[in-house]
């Protein structure tokens, strides 16, 4: 669930470009994230040059990072799934530029055991929020074709704890990137 805004908190401008996205990530705080990613209104098209695909795995495009925030786009091929994970502490907001998603949240029980809790479908435009303290998630395309979603983190994440499925257990994973882009440094 993405927190909400109260009456007297301050609407944030629209974001119709990716600079104009980065400019107002760079002129804001972490509890403004939530509004400057909801109210973006970028064609899809914005997106296509940031694109990069692999049959093997969903790619990780850095569009923008810096010590306050880290903004990825995931693109993925029909199918394709992360690995059960955490978020090294960070908040994690997803906007889904384009395709189906199907969100799982677990949590470890009682026993230790990795248990699913909540599963969720987000489609084009719509928005997931997840901090660890609310579990660990995995997200997978549902859509027929290629699909782009976008993440943004309140600080990047360098490595996460990841669940291995021929361990049992989470494993610590560092994260890398498919492509770098630095969009801010064009502004």
């Amino acid at each position: 669930m993405v927190p909400t805004l109260s009456s007297t908190e301050k609407q944030h401008e629209t974001s119709h470009s990716l600079n104009e996205l980065i400019s107002s990530l760079l002129e804001e705080d972490s509890s403004k994230y939530t509004d400057i990613i909801r109210t973006m209104e970028i064609p899809t098209s914005a997106f296509k040059d940031c694109c990069s695909w692999s049959d093997d795995c969903y790619t990780r495009n850095c569009l923008a990072q810096n010590d306050k925030y880290e903004l990825i786009l995931l693109c993925w091929e029909k199918g394709q799934v992360t690995p059960i994970h955490d978020h090294g502490g960070e908040e994690c907001w997803v906007r889904i530029i384009e395709g189906e998603f199907k969100e799982k949240i677990y949590k470890v029980d009682e026993t230790g055991s990795l248990k699913a809790v909540k599963s969720a479908i987000s489609k084009t435009g719509d928005i997931t929020y997840m901090v660890d303290f609310m579990g660990c998630h995995s997200l997978e395309n549902l859509s027929d074709t290629r699909s782009m979603s976008l993440h943004l983190y309140a600080k990047p994440i360098r490595n996460c704890n990841a669940f291995d499925e021929a361990l049992g257990k989470f494993v610590n994973k560092d994260l890398e990137y498919t492509t770098v882009f630095n969009i801010e440094k064009n502004i």
